[in-house]
């Protein structure tokens, strides 16, 4: 039975759409990871699944128990971040955890053997005396992290959680996140980081408030239609513009390369001298295999032709 099920979503605000009949079901155990641009949707349903935004439509059940009817049985099952940082910065890292331990009715002992489980996960014994204003960005994101897991939910749902967090950070909180997994948690998870994406069991992408496409992370690329290469140029404004006079020929910067998109049944030699004639090289055209975000644009692109 999956532990967060929703069916048929849909939540406007006003005359606008955010999120247009979705579906999702999220399984004991199960990491799954939300990937859409700012304004796909991904906070309207965060926040109705955690019972903070009513719905217009569709069903949302936690545990087997009904968001909209039931959801006083459903809260000692939840955790829920938000994308900004929502705990009191003028409280250390263990007056922040007392409030939160407080609010789940856990008793002095029980806290004292969750707080030293839960420093001792996240590696914020040290730090139990700072502010929690005084934090970095990765250690606040363990801290709201902990709030959440003081009275050990089934679900944890996380918006963005590692979103300008250090890189070493990200990668911490991911492994604490896959300890939590293994202990048996069910994690929904936005994020805007592809290779977070790859951590997860099952990936979901949105875009406009719609479900895009759902797979396992090493599923998608066999989504991809046509082929993809990397062209060794520099992508300055010129060289793009360029490019995308090229009819049928489609591409997108990645840092500081270039992927080029041909469409099925066309290869890269029909474009090679569109390509330099335009003063493009076309000695450093190199096939690769898509990756996550090739997919993403494809199929994104794709709901707007």
């Amino acid at each position: 039975m999956s532990v967060v099920r929703i069916t048929n979503f849909t939540r406007r605000y006003g005359s606008f759409t955010a999120v247009d009949n979705f579906s999702l079901a999220a399984e004991p155990g199960e990491l799954m990871a939300l990937v859409g641009p700012d304004g796909a949707g991904k906070t309207t349903l965060f926040r109705s699944i955690c019972g903070l935004l009513e719905y217009n439509s569709g069903e949302i059940n936690v545990a087997g128990y009904d968001v909209k009817t039931q959801f006083d049985k459903i809260k000692p099952f939840l955790g829920y971040m938000p994308q900004n940082f929502s705990l009191y910065p003028d409280l250390s890292v263990e007056e922040n955890l007392s409030f939160y331990a407080g609010l789940f009715g856990l008793s002095g002992e029980q806290f004292k053997e969750k707080k030293r489980r839960l420093y001792d996960f996240s590696g914020l014994g040290p730090f139990t005396g700072r502010r929690a204003g005084m934090l970095s960005g990765g250690m606040k994101q363990k801290l709201a992290l902990c709030c959440n897991l003081v009275h050990d939910p089934k679900v944890l749902i996380l918006d963005e959680p590692t979103t300008g967090v250090d890189p070493v950070s990200r990668r911490q909180f991911w492994e604490i996140l896959k300890t939590l997994k293994e202990g048996g948690s069910t994690i929904i998870v936005s994020t805007p980081y592809m290779d977070e994406v790859e951590l997860a069991d099952r990936a979901v992408f949105i875009f406009d408030g719609r479900k895009l496409a759902e797979a396992r992370p090493k599923e998608f690329p066999g989504m991809f239609k046509g082929s993809v290469y990397q062209i060794g140029i520099v992508p300055d404004r010129d060289r793009m513009a360029r490019l995308k006079t090229i009819e049928g020929l489609t591409f997108r910067r990645f840092g500081s390369s270039t992927h080029l998109y041909v469409p099925p049944g066309r290869r890269i030699e029909d474009y090679r001298d569109n390509l330099r004639q335009l003063g493009l090289p076309t000695e450093n055209i190199t096939p690769i295999e898509p990756e996550l975000e090739d997919v993403f644009i494809q199929l994104m692109e794709q709901k707007h032709a």
